[in-house]
């Protein structure tokens, strides 16, 4: 009898622990997203404040509106290439009907970025997708956001305040040339910018003499120029980072 019920007993607790073991299998077979990445090819840095916004969409039918499928809010959105991945329902895709991804990137509910163009997929068998938006121009937003062949004046070094008797500027040429006065003597120089990485190279720079205060503001100019790692444009004023996303430089456009 003892045996019996000992026999009972592992041949029927077997069949439970193969259940148990196949619940995770069938809940994860549910789990579906197209994944990639969004950039632009405009050379400037996005506000902390910018927000992407990536949809998978039914257009099959064109006198209607696209049904979305699945979407992904990236607040913030940080800088370019920013990746995304937007989950759906595998059992909502149908065979013989049109999928496309939609992106934007919008400031305080103004768009900035689109994309323009179709960007078609398969959602079941879609790999990695990368995805450019161009800049809605809209009163010559692309040229007042641009970092590239404008004079720069310092406002603001480290925190504090510039001297009224002394201008800090700085010019970046789309070739990477830099040029600018740092507070009393002209300097020249090159940088590199990547997105809205930038790194400044060895400075040179005229040897004039002036008032004390115009070179303590000089010296600090160029330490920040080098501490510099990150740019941002920011209601139309230029600000530079360090590594650590300290603010080091504030411009205004002169």
């Amino acid at each position: 009898m003892i045996g019996k019920l000992a026999e009972f007993l592992v041949f029927g607790f077997a069949p439970m622990v193969i259940g148990m073991l196949a619940v995770p299998v069938m809940a994860a077979a549910d789990e579906t997203s197209v994944t990639g990445e969004v950039l632009y090819r405009e050379r400037i840095a996005l506000p902390p404040n910018a927000v992407l916004s990536v949809q998978l969409a039914d257009v099959s039918l064109a006198d209607a509106p696209a049904r979305i499928l699945g979407e992904q809010k990236i607040d913030p959105a940080g800088q370019v290439p920013i990746k995304f991945a937007i989950p759906f329902d595998p059992a909502a895709i149908k065979t013989n009907m049109t999928y496309a991804l939609q992106a934007r990137i919008s400031v305080d509910g103004q768009l900035w970025f689109i994309n323009d163009e179709h960007h078609g997929l398969d959602p079941l068998t879609a790999g990695p997708q990368t995805m450019v938006v161009k800049m809605v121009r809209q009163s010559g937003a692309a040229e007042d956001e641009s970092i590239f062949e404008r004079d720069w004046v310092a406002e603001d070094i480290g925190g504090a305040a510039v001297s009224e008797k002394a201008k800090s500027t700085l010019r970046l040429g789309k070739d990477g040339k830099v040029s600018g006065r740092g507070g009393c003597n002209g300097y020249f120089g090159s940088a590199k910018v990547d997105g809205s990485k930038i790194e400044f190279g060895q400075v040179g720079s005229t040897q004039m003499a002036c008032e004390q205060a115009a070179m303590d503001q000089e010296h600090k100019f160029h330490e920040a120029l080098g501490r510099a790692a990150a740019f941002r444009i920011e209601a139309g004023k230029l600000i530079l980072a360090d590594k650590d996303g300290k603010d080091v430089l504030r411009f205004v456009a002169g």
